[in-house]
């Protein structure tokens, strides 16, 4: 409503200055006074304004140039600026003949035909251009909708992935976890107990995310330690996690379980193929404006791997970061003997935008 209150007081504004221009053309080609050249222009234009405005508005609005052949489209137009404009003709013939009783015959503006040619032609022109920027409103009100309705499929799209990440967790880890949980019950009450609840709160964390929210890096963290946690009942010590987090970094944003996927691929194909097992490394540091973090794991070097653009949940996660960041995200992954590593780069951002 503001807005549209702001938009119609500069429509008269505008129409205002264009009075103004009108009334000197009239005291210059005339030769009626200033008073009388206002007193006959202004109320006129106003007149005017009022009647362009709504005749483009409802024109444009039944003839868009998207649906409508642009020769049909012109052919209005131009009637309905010549209607209009011998309709200001009209009314100026109106008005200057009232002006004439107000003021006296000398002063008052003479509405001579030169001077309802020259109205004609200025009000079909006036039109014409009003019917332009109500055209060029419409088209930007409809990339407005246009991009609005791009930005809430995004959002939504990004809710569907989210949730369907989340039915990416491998199945084997809940299935794993739930086997260990049933033989600790036997065994080790309280430790079953411990990993009951570690796993409760593994899932009622996850389901509280938003695709559209970013969470900080520390809060992502305790998804993955809890995750860990869960499996390194069933590892034991076969599975070590260490993580070196730059104090600048802790703040800053990054889309939900982002690296769960990348943790969950270290255990299953890395920690999982070694008889030893081994370690699972994340470093994270705030490099100028962007955020660097790198996940790792020790893996059997005469296993095949994951490949590059093979892996679901890699290619889950670079498809993710380019629909937030677009090219500024960007993850790469490779191995190197015993040594599987993935590397991610994401603006440094600390506030939600």
């Amino acid at each position: 409503m503001v807005l549209a209150r702001r938009g119609s007081a500069l429509y008269l504004l505008a129409w205002l200055m264009l009075g103004l221009l009108l009334a000197g053309l009239i005291n210059a080609a005339t030769g009626a006074g200033p008073g009388a050249s206002l007193l006959f222009a202004l109320p006129l234009t106003v007149f005017y304004a009022v009647a362009c405005g709504f005749s483009s508005y409802y024109l444009c609005r039944a003839f868009p140039l998207a649906q409508r052949p642009l020769g049909a489209v012109l052919s209005v137009f131009f009637f309905s600026g010549l209607s209009a404009a011998l309709l200001w003709c009209a009314a100026g013939s109106a008005w200057a003949a009232v002006c004439k009783l107000l003021l006296s015959e000398e002063e008052a503006v003479g509405f001579t035909r030169p001077f309802a040619a020259l109205m004609l032609g200025i009000g079909m022109l006036l039109y014409w251009m009003t019917a332009v920027a109500q055209l060029l409103a419409l088209e930007f009100e409809r990339a407005r909708r246009a991009e609005t309705r791009e930005l809430e499929s995004r959002l939504l799209a990004q809710d569907a992935e989210l949730r369907m990440l989340r039915t990416q967790i491998d199945p084997h880890f809940l299935f794993n976890s739930l086997n260990s949980i049933s033989a600790l019950t036997a065994i080790d009450p309280g430790r079953a107990r411990d990993m009951t609840l570690q796993l409760a709160g593994f899932f009622r964390q996850t389901l509280g995310l938003e695709a559209h929210r970013k969470v900080r890096l520390h809060e992502e963290l305790v998804l993955v330690e809890r995750f860990l946690a869960i499996e390194g009942v069933r590892f034991g010590p076969r599975l070590s996690f260490e993580h070196r987090v730059g104090e600048d970094a802790h703040e800053c944003l990054l889309p939900p379980m982002i690296l769960q996927p990348l943790v969950e691929n270290a255990v299953k194909h890395g920690i999982g193929g070694l008889l030893e097992g081994g370690s699972i490394r994340l470093l994270a540091e705030r490099s100028g404006s962007l955020l660097r973090i790198r996940v790792e794991n020790d893996a059997d070097p005469d296993a095949t791997g994951t490949k590059e653009g093979t892996g679901i949940g890699l290619v889950n996660v670079r498809q993710r970061l380019a629909a937030a960041y677009g090219k500024e995200g960007s993850v790469h992954w490779a191995r190197e003997h015993n040594l599987f590593r993935v590397d991610l780069v994401l603006p440094a951002e600390t506030e939600e935008k």
